[in-house]
């Protein structure tokens, strides 16, 4: 199963958690009685430290671990007990980073992945399993300064989410895929922040409009993308997220 999933990504090499607490408040997802346990795994040891040093600047999130290779990392899996894994795509020889993350989620079927790249590649999220489309968060390197951003990635992976760049968000916008025709202006300008990680209430108060208000946006949003939304485990916040991030010839395909 892992060698099928990770094989479309090996030429990119260069995307409410009850058990954790987590609540929505505002744009960011907080946990509320413990923070999130993270581990980081980056091969270059300067940027490896720098991840450490900003993640340390938000409060809900702990580091405790940081490896250079997906190997080491995996070993000390289950001792470090992660609730999020943030990872660079390439990590030089031996696994890449999709491999290791693939190798997290069958010791926790619910961790969350942050990916980073150097490149624009988020449409490999689309070579998921159904299974395993929840929780993960694609970011372009750069972005990592950004603490909201990183943030934003960081709670929404935790949350079951898919968490978007705000650059690849835009240069999807910039394409308009097909998928997404026969929405209205205001539903792509929603579906745009879904795609980056905001909450419902954060949306509300971004575009002045009642949480109720966006609550009814995207049930009319996942109708008219033909997107299951009555079963949580069908994950139609992520799906809609795939489809917004697809091209017109590569979409994603999932049971209904």
């Amino acid at each position: 199963m892992i060698d099928s999933v990770v094989h479309g990504w090996k030429d990119a090499v260069e995307p409410y958690n009850e058990s954790i607490g987590i609540r929505k408040a505002g744009s960011l997802y907080m946990t509320e009685h413990k923070a999130l346990r993270l581990i980081v795994v980056e091969d270059e040891d300067l940027l490896r430290d720098l991840l450490v040093v900003s993640l340390e600047n938000i409060s809900p999130v702990r580091v405790i671990g940081a490896y250079a290779d997906g190997q080491t990392a995996t070993q000390h899996f289950s001792q470090d007990q992660p609730d999020v894994a943030l990872l660079d795509i390439n990590l030089g020889p031996g696994w890449t980073g999709v491999e290791t993350a693939m190798r997290f989620r069958t010791l926790n079927p619910d961790i969350g992945i942050v990916l980073l790249s150097n490149y624009a590649r988020p449409e490999l999220l689309s070579s998921l399993p159904e299974s395993s489309l929840h929780g993960w968060s694609y970011l372009l390197k750069r972005s990592v300064r950004d603490l909201s951003t990183l943030t934003r990635a960081i709670e929404g992976a935790a949350a079951g989410l898919m968490v978007l760049d705000p650059e690849l968000v835009k240069m999807a916008q910039s394409r308009r895929s097909s998928h997404l025709k026969d929405l209205t202006p205001r539903q792509s300008q929603i579906l745009a922040l879904v795609a980056q990680g905001y909450t419902n209430l954060a949306i509300a108060k971004a575009l002045f409009l009642s949480e109720k208000s966006v609550e009814n946006h995207l049930t009319t949003i996942y109708s008219t993308l033909h997107i299951e939304s009555s079963n949580p485990e069908q994950h139609a916040r992520v799906k809609a997220v795939l489809l917004f991030l697809s091209s017109d010839h590569d979409s994603p395909r999932w049971d209904s």
